[in-house]
């Protein structure tokens, strides 16, 4: 029988208190800053769900083309009763680790780990329609500051797919896999995505893509200030940035304002004023190669020990244990 359990390690309150943490933190910094956490309101999710299929923005298809080609290995190498995916989101691409470890007989519970509890119900019941006798463990967490993991009943595999690992800063991906090797056991196994280090025209076009889509996302976390603080920003006012930065190997987005112009956010008391050409950075977004993924991997107690790329070496799967 299918059963769909639901852990909430985040107090009341918490993402709204975070929210305006960030906004008063951020936008009285120098240069102007936003964690990208806060594209992800609704119409955010639905803007990157769209991202996702675009011709220009290849990480998806990549990642979903290693999974495919690898699965049954993974499932083989971790023997895992308990696929651990952090930040879930839909859960697509985790079917083809789900069907691995089904077919490999060992899998007995999936443990959907996201911020949005909206988001985890939807992709829990999903998953329970396709997986007949599935524990589902859904975990509404923020992973960066409180992540809760059920307590184990066999080797569990963690999967952080789609390179969101790149959205923290160095220290901040430090801090994070330190962690989360913290709240391994021996016997468990962590599956990265990472993003790869290219052409950075290919890079670029991955960020601002001919449709439009991209600005839209990006301009997005100017609505959810808009409705969750009151703020008065127009989007319109503000022209969307792709820019590599090639000591960091890092895409940052940015959002620069076309015009002088003062923005209140009544819901934490601030006015900010912003010079015509002043750029708000909106993410980073960490290129990486497999020398130095290693070597993150092992600062914080882990040790690699598969490593799949797509053919075009695009894009990239390590897997670690504890060392």
């Amino acid at each position: 029988m299918n059963q769909l359990h639901i852990e909430r390690c985040l107090p009341d309150g918490f993402l709204a208190a975070a929210l305006r943490a960030d906004a008063q933190a951020g936008l009285t910094a120098v240069p102007k800053t936003l964690p990208p956490k806060w594209f992800y309101d609704e119409r955010g999710s639905e803007l990157f769900e769209k991202i996702t299929l675009l011709p220009e923005y290849y990480p998806t298809r990549a990642e979903r083309s290693i999974l495919a080609a690898a699965a049954p290995g993974i499932a083989a190498a971790t023997g895992a009763s308990a696929l651990v995916e952090l930040g879930s989101g839909s859960s697509e691409k985790t079917r083809l680790l789900l069907d691995a470890l089904r077919d490999a007989g060992s899998l007995r519970s999936y443990v959907p780990v996201d911020v949005s509890e909206s988001a985890l119900i939807g992709a829990a019941h999903r998953v329970l329609a396709s997986y007949p006798g599935l524990t589902v463990n859904a975990v509404v967490s923020d992973f960066e500051a409180r992540l809760g993991l059920p307590a184990p009943d066999g080797p569990r595999l963690v999967a952080f797919l789609g390179s969101t690992i790149g959205n923290l800063l160095p220290p901040e991906r430090a801090a994070f896999l330190a962690r989360l090797r913290a709240g391994l056991r021996e016997d468990d196994a962590l599956l990265l995505g990472t993003d790869l280090v290219k052409d950075p025209a290919v890079l670029l076009d991955a960020y601002d893509d001919a449709a439009g889509v991209t600005a839209a996302f990006n301009k997005n976390v100017l609505a959810v200030l808009n409705a969750e603080l009151g703020a008065d920003f127009d989007p319109d006012a503000f022209d969307h940035m792709a820019v590599w930065d090639p000591q960091a190997e890092w895409i940052e987005m940015r959002l620069r304002s076309a015009e002088d112009q003062v923005v209140h956010l009544p819901g934490i008391g601030l006015t900010v004023q912003f010079g015509a050409g002043e750029q708000l950075r909106t993410e980073v977004s960490a290129k990486f190669r497999r020398d130095g993924v290693a070597a993150e991997l092992a600062a914080a107690g882990f040790a690699m020990r598969s490593w799949w790329t797509d053919e075009q070496g695009r894009f990239a799967l390590s897997l670690s244990v504890p060392a």
